[in-house]
């Protein structure tokens, strides 16, 4: 199967200009808000829990990354504070297996290091070498997930066999000018990559023309680019998503038993139901830490694969999309009094465009983020002007909102949201959420496309800070 993917992505196409939206909320009026988007706002008084303002607050929205506070609330009451993802080398006779577990941050030194490992017990390997990626089941995408950002790296596929994150390294380069056969594509040496079909145009940046690149995959891990390239532009780098995991790392793995001087007799061969004798284990970074990463860098990886592990623990079967959000619903309605039986969620990250929750909804995942401080999560959200997403936010970096806002944010086409909490002028604490869809803008220039967006922000969360 081929799948189609873009490299030019615009995170918003539409028109820059402002008009005031009439909330049926009137404190939320009077401030200019993006033309054609539809915001819901909520926020709630963190001492008595009064609601302040709320506008659709009951009205269902594509969450994007908010997404990612029900994954992890789902995931630090199912799972050990101190759990690890485990990858493992086992022997069985003349077998060995590497047991796998969804690990989101398990690389290529790691695999080295388990290499090593194995040839202080054996040089040759007299028959297979197993990967057993069962602890997850083999839908590696998320219903909902537009088939043209699969190749980018941000959604890279969600497996139990990952390594890198699932990613690798492309170039194109050429001389200028150049006729198209001075082009040249390279990249990873585990994926190939055509350029054949790429036009260099010169002088595109003085110039109003339409020229983008665009890239075809399909499971074997090969890649087309086509279309056409400012002379400019090159080289470009960019990093693709791998489309086939197990077949990656198998490569990845060859390599690396060559270079220990092991001798494998047998094949590499994906078997989910392999097991054995454990003689060498990596383990990755504990429960916590791998949450702070997803939460401040938005890491959408770490949030499926995390979302599935819920699913395997809770239900004790192969983790999925469909059982983690299960899980999650569950666990959340069980442990937190949290009732998402009507959202609607599709994975763990939000890049789904299907996923729908509600501003009331996740309010509730708020509160009892900020009201439970011994889960440890409120430490791993981003803080206005001072980290992860929030660390260059435009809207928020100044003062006085720079260190006062305490929140998650989440992005995709269209999406412009936020979920936290603020610190007043007056000292108090409020929590809020703002889920902003449809937004659209006709301009290619970011600052002036997101200019709408940043307005509106920088005025709403002012209002909050000086009136409250």
């Amino acid at each position: 199967m081929t799948k189609y993917l873009t490299l030019a992505l615009l995170l918003f196409t539409a028109t820059p200009s402002q008009a005031t939206q009439v909330f049926t909320d009137p404190g939320l009026n009077g401030k200019p808000t993006p033309e054609g988007a539809d915001i819901a706002v909520y926020v709630v008084d963190s001492a008595n829990g009064k609601a302040l303002y709320s506008e659709r607050a009951e009205q269902f929205q594509q969450p994007a990354s908010l997404q990612k506070i029900i994954t992890g609330l789902a995931a630090r009451l199912t799972l050990d504070k101190d759990f690890r993802f485990e990858t493992t080398v086992e022997t069985s006779d003349k077998d060995i297996i590497i047991n796998f577990s969804g690990d989101p941050t398990f690389t290529r030194t790691h695999l080295r290091v388990l290499v090593e490992k194995l040839k202080l017990k054996q040089t040759t390997i007299e028959g297979n070498l197993y990967l057993n990626g069962g602890a997850f089941d083999t839908s590696e995408r998320a219903i909902g997930v537009p088939w043209d950002i699969m190749g980018v790296c941000y959604s890279a596929p969600s497996s139990s066999i990952t390594m890198n994150g699932n990613c690798v390294y492309g170039k194109i380069e050429g001389t200028t000018p150049a006729p198209v056969k001075a082009l040249r594509a390279s990249g990873s040496p585990y994926i190939n990559i055509s350029a054949d079909d790429i036009i260099i145009r010169e002088g595109l940046e003085n110039q109003n023309i339409d020229c983008d690149l665009k890239l075809t995959a399909d499971n074997w891990n090969q890649y087309s680019l086509n279309g056409c390239v400012g002379s400019h532009r090159l080289p470009v780098n960019f990093h693709l998503a791998v489309q086939n995991t197990t077949m990656y790392l198998s490569k990845v793995l060859q390599e690396e038993l060559d270079r220990a001087g092991i001798r494998l007799k047998g094949k590499i061969i994906r078997n989910d139901k392999a097991t054995g004798t454990v003689i060498a284990l990596h383990q990755s970074e504990p429960l916590l830490k791998l949450i702070d990463v997803m939460m401040k860098r938005s890491d959408n990886l770490i949030a499926d694969n995390l979302l599935k592990t819920v699913g395997r623990v809770y239900y004790k079967q192969p983790g999925s999309y469909e059982n983690g959000a299960a899980a999650a619903k569950a666990v959340l309605k069980d442990k937190a009094n949290i009732d998402l039986s009507r959202a609607i969620i599709l994975d763990g990250s939000g890049l789904s465009r299907n996923n729908r929750v509600t501003a009331k909804q996740l309010m509730q995942v708020v509160q009892f983020i900020f009201s439970n401080k011994e889960l440890g999560l409120i430490e791993t959200l981003p803080v206005a002007g001072q980290s992860g997403t929030l660390q260059y936010r435009s809207s928020l970096v100044n003062a006085p909102l720079t260190g006062k806002v305490t929140a998650k944010t989440g992005s995709i086409y269209g999406v412009y949201n936020l979920a936290g909490k603020i610190n007043t002028k007056s000292g108090k604490s409020l929590y809020f959420v703002q889920l902003l869809s449809n937004y659209h803008s006709d301009s290619d220039n970011r600052n002036v496309a997101r200019k709408p967006l940043r307005d509106f922000e920088r005025g709403f969360y002012e209002k909050l800070y000086n009136d409250n």
